[in-house]
C-alpha cells in the first residue's frame, strides 16, 4: 500500500463523455481552515492507501478541494429525477463535485467524490455547502451499511471547519469524501429522454455498460440486458433493506444507483420497535417512503428508469423486465428471513412462522435488530421458556405457542444448534446505527470538538456481527429521549 496521497493515479471515464453530461467546476474551499475530522482506514484500503495516510500534512486541504491532487478532473454531473413522485427536469451534483477516480491493485474503479464543496451550476437555491450534522450521519451509516454486507457507497474520511451555514439554524460546514464505483443515477437516464437528446441517453447506456456491465456488451439486446440487470440488483438491495430493517427516507429516482448500491443518506433510519408503517422522514407528511413502502417504491422508480429507456428498447421488453422484479424481490426477501430464524429454505412452514413471529412484534413493538438477535440462542430440543425474549411481547402465552412451533420445524428442517446459531449470528447484527447513536456522535462533535464517538461506532458499525463485549450498550434500545429525535430532508 502506498502512503502517499501523491501516488495516487487519477483519471476520470465519466468525464471523457460530452460535456452535455456535467459541468467542470472546481471544488470551492472552506473559508476557514479546514480540519481532518476522522479518517476511514478500512475504505482507505480499497484505494490501496495505508493508514498513516491521514497524517499527511495536507490531507485536510486535499479533501475539502483546496489543494488538488494531481490527475484530478473535477466535475458535476447532470441528472434530473423524480421527487416525492413529481418530475424535476433538472437536479444535478448541487453540492458535489467527482474529483475523478482511481484504479486499485485489483484493477477495481473507485470514484471519489466531494460532497459539500460549495456551488455548482446544479445548486439552483443551495449553496452547496453540507452541515456537519448530515456529513456525519453519512458518514457513519454508509459504513454501517458495508458493515452489514449491503451494497453501498462508502466514506473515505470527514473534513470539517468553523465556516457558518444556515438550515433551519446556523451550523457549521463540513465535507465528506464519498466512494463509488459509478454515481451514475437513474435521473441520469431520465434528463436525456424526457430532452429528448436519444443520441446521448444511448451514450450513457454504453458507458455503463462498458464500464460497469462489461459481460453485456456481447448480448444481442445490450441494453435490455442492462434494464434487466438494473431491475435484479435493486430488486435484491430493496429486500436486504428489509429483512435489516432499514429505512431510506427520500427513494427518489436521482437517489437511486444503477449499480444497485445505497446512494444518498439523508433522513434514513434503522427501525427499532418493529412497525412496518415506520416512516423516518419527518419532511415526509404522506409516508411516501415508509419502511413498507420501500419494495413498491424501488418498482415504480424502475418503471421511470424503464420509461427513460425506451428509445433504447421496445416498449414490451421494457415490461416483460419489469415484470421480474417481484419475483427477485419475493425470493431474496423471503430466503433473507428465514436465514433469520435459521432455515435455509423459505418453505410455506418457515414463511408462516416468520408471518405469525412479524405480526406479534409489530402489535408488541418489539425491538427488532434484538429479536432476531436473540432467537440464535434457542435449542431446538430445550425446554427454556427464553424470559428475555418472552417478556419482549405483551401477548406472552401467543409467544409461548409460536416458540413450541418454531422449536418443532427446527427440529426437523434445521441445522444443529451450534451450526445454525452460528449461521443465525452471522445474518441478524447485533449492531445497527439507532439514531441516538449518531446523534450523541452529532452533539460531542458540534459542542465539544470531541470526535472520539466516531472511533467507537465505527469500530462496532464496521463489525456488527461480533459481540463487542465493552460496547455492549450500543445494542440496547435506544433511550427514552431519542423518540425526540425528527430527522428531515435538511439533514
Amino acid at each position: 500500500m502506498s502512503s502517499s496521497l501523491n501516488n495516487l493515479a487519477f483519471s476520470n471515464s465519466f468525464g471523457t463523455l460530452p460535456e452535455d453530461f456535467y459541468s467542470r467546476v472546481k471544488p470551492t474551499p472552506f473559508a476557514s481552515r479546514a480540519e481532518l475530522l476522522h479518517f476511514n482506514a478500512n475504505a482507505a484500503s480499497q484505494l490501496d492507501l495505508a493508514p498513516d495516510v491521514q497524517h499527511h500534512p495536507a490531507v485536510a486541504d486535499i479533501f475539502s478541494g483546496k489543494q488538488p491532487l494531481p490527475g484530478s478532473d473535477p466535475l458535476a454531473m447532470l441528472y434530473a429525477g423524480h421527487q416525492f413522485g413529481h418530475y424535476v427536469p433538472q437536479l444535478g451534483d448541487g453540492r458535489a463535485i467527482l474529483l475523478g477516480e482511481i484504479t486499485n491493485q485489483h484493477g477495481e474503479k473507485w470514484e471519489l467524490q466531494l460532497k459539500g464543496s460549495g456551488l455548482t451550476p446544479y445548486s439552483r437555491d443551495g449553496d452547496g455547502r453540507a452541515v456537519l450534522r448530515s456529513s456525519i450521519r453519512e458518514y457513519l451509516c454508509s459504513e454501517a451499511m458495508h458493515g452489514l454486507g449491503i451494497p453501498t457507497t462508502r466514506a473515505l474520511c470527514l473534513v470539517g471547519s468553523s465556516d457558518e451555514v444556515y438550515r433551519e439554524q446556523i451550523e457549521t460546514g463540513a465535507m465528506l469524501t464519498r466512494l463509488a464505483p459509478s454515481h451514475v443515477r437513474f435521473g441520469s437516464f431520465e434528463v436525456f429522454f424526457y430532452r429528448q437528446q436519444h443520441e446521448h441517453l444511448q451514450t450513457l447506456a454504453d458507458f455503463v455498460i462498458q464500464h460497469h456491465y462489461p459481460d453485456l456488451q456481447h448480448e444481442p439486446e445490450p441494453y435490455a440486458a442492462l434494464l434487466h440487470s438494473i431491475i435484479e440488483r435493486t430488486a435484491h438491495l430493496l429486500a436486504e433493506w428489509q429483512a435489516v430493517g432499514f429505512a431510506h427516507g427520500v427513494m427518489n429516482t436521482d437517489n437511486m444507483s444503477i449499480l444497485g448500491l445505497t446512494l444518498d443518506y439523508g433522513p434514513f433510519g434503522f427501525m427499532e420497535s418493529y412497525n412496518p408503517g415506520f416512516i423516518c422522514n419527518h419532511s415526509d407528511h404522506q409516508g411516501r417512503y415508509a419502511f413498507d413502502q420501500q419494495p413498491q417504491i424501488g418498482l415504480w422508480n424502475l418503471t421511470c428508469l424503464a420509461q427513460a429507456m425506451t428509445p433504447l428498447i421496445e416498449v414490451d421488453n421494457a415490461k416483460a423486465a419489469l415484470e421480474t422484479y417481484q419475483d427477485h424481490f419475493t425470493d431474496n426477501y423471503y430466503s433473507l428471513m428465514a436465514q433469520k430464524i435459521g432455515f435455509e429454505q423459505p418453505d410455506d412452514a418457515v414463511l408462516q412462522l416468520v408471518g405469525e413471529l412479524l405480526d406479534q412484534m409489530q402489535r408488541s413493538q418489539t425491538d427488532y435488530t434484538q429479536l432476531f438477535r436473540g432467537l440464535g440462542n434457542i435449542q431446538a430440543n430445550s425446554k427454556d421458556t427464553h424470559p428475555e425474549l418472552r417478556d419482549m411481547f405483551l401477548q406472552r402465552e401467543r409467544f409461548d405457542r409460536w416458540l413450541h412451533d418454531y422449536r418443532k420445524r427446527l427440529h426437523t428442517a434445521a441445522k444443529p444448534d451450534a451450526e445454525r446459531r452460528e449461521l443465525m449470528m452471522a445474518i441478524n447484527p447485533k449492531y445497527v446505527l439507532r439514531n441516538y447513536m449518531a446523534q450523541v456522535a452529532i452533539e460531542n462533535a458540534e459542542q465539544k470538538q470531541d470526535y472520539s464517538e466516531l472511533d467507537r461506532l465505527m469500530q462496532v458499525l464496521q463489525a456488527p456481527f461480533d459481540e463487542h463485549p465493552e460496547m455492549a450498550h450500543y445494542a440496547e434500545p435506544p433511550p427514552d429521549w431519542a423518540g425526540s429525535i425528527q430527522v428531515s430532508c435538511s439533514s
